[in-house]
């Protein structure tokens, strides 16, 4: 699927002078800009990419994102996370490739769900059937309090942990490298 860009620009004209000035156009920007965390070692790259939503006073888990309901894991497109090689997530094996990751945020443990249909907005299409794995993780309360979803890569001595932090939550995602 291609991208069209649209570009516009208004001529004025001034009777008094024979000058024409173009009306600015300013780029639209979103409330969730897209960012992305990465991790890089000699043999392998791991990329996750997401539209990072802001808290802005609000109840996050529990409230704007209900317990026990899939969720994209950020704003708007799906989360993707790419993987160059076969990783361990949580001691379950992967393959290299790109998948969609969802969560199910509950109070004490999370499920972190790899989703192999790609550029799905949000999770409103989301199949279970698609699923390629499923895993889950506990949940831990941060000491501070982040405005913004953030994702970290952190070296392990076995590979990286992926740290999801949003609100007072801290979710840690393990990756270990499969030698």
């Amino acid at each position: 699927m291609g991208c069209l860009m649209a570009f516009s620009v208004q001529a004025q004209t001034d009777s008094t002078a024979k000058s024409t000035a173009a009306e600015i156009i300013q780029p639209q920007l979103r409330p969730s800009p897209l960012a992305l965390a990465q991790y890089k070692t000699e043999t392998c790259y791991l990329k996750l990419t997401y539209g990072q939503p802001m808290r802005k006073g609000r109840e996050i888990f529990g409230k704007l994102e209900p317990y026990g309901k899939i969720w994209r894991t950020g704003a708007n497109e799906a989360t993707e996370l790419t993987l160059t090689k076969e990783v361990k997530l949580a001691g379950r094996s992967v393959r290299p490739g790109t998948y969609t990751l969802f969560t199910i945020p509950n109070p004490d443990s999370w499920t972190i769900v790899l989703n192999s249909e790609l550029g799905q907005w949000g999770a409103f299409a989301y199949k279970a059937e698609n699923d390629y794995l499923r895993v889950d993780v506990p949940v831990q309360k941060n000491d501070q309090i982040y405005e913004a979803l953030t994702f970290r890569f952190e070296e392990t001595e076995a590979g990286a942990d992926l740290h999801l932090m949003w609100d007072d939550v801290r979710v840690r995602i393990p990756f270990t490298f499969v030698k």
